[in-house]
């Protein structure tokens, strides 16, 4: 899973809320599309979640995976699959933030490999419109 997708977007809004919204996974729903349930099934000493499982409908793929997160204070989040679904069989990704004069940049990455044969380039373009939706969802919420 060495090719990533990656997508940035600039917020007008500080690292911190930013984080404290990306933080908030059982809240996706409201302003992810194509999330249907996030549910923290164990946090860590911040507070935050370190293990969720998450349900998704994604066009022609929906799934529920366990996912393992990471969390490096409010610079970086990154996730991995811990518990693969009946069509994701891999997921790695992350969301960097840094402070720039306008706002603060986010970084989505993303991989995914699923059960169904797949071309590459069909994979990238289905992860480049997961992190590009999930961008413009994240900045609608926050500056709204």
């Amino acid at each position: 899973m060495a090719d990533r997708t990656s997508s940035s977007i600039t917020i007008r809004s500080g690292r911190t809320e930013i984080m404290t919204v990306i933080a908030d996974l059982e809240a996706y729903p409201k302003w992810a599309s194509g999330i249907r349930e996030f549910t923290v099934q164990e946090t860590g000493a911040d507070g935050r979640a370190r293990r969720a499982t998450l349900t998704f409908d994604g066009g022609p793929f929906s799934d529920t995976v366990g996912l393992l997160y990471d969390w490096t204070g409010d610079d970086r989040v990154s996730w991995e699959l811990v518990d693969k679904g009946n069509v994701v069989t891999g997921l790695h990704g992350s969301y960097s933030l840094e402070e720039v004069r306008d706002g603060t940049e986010v970084t989505y990455e993303l991989a995914v490999d699923v059960r169904v044969p797949m071309i590459g380039m069909v994979k990238r373009k289905a992860e480049k419109r997961i992190t590009d939706s999930a961008l413009k969802g994240l900045k609608r919420h926050v500056e709204g």
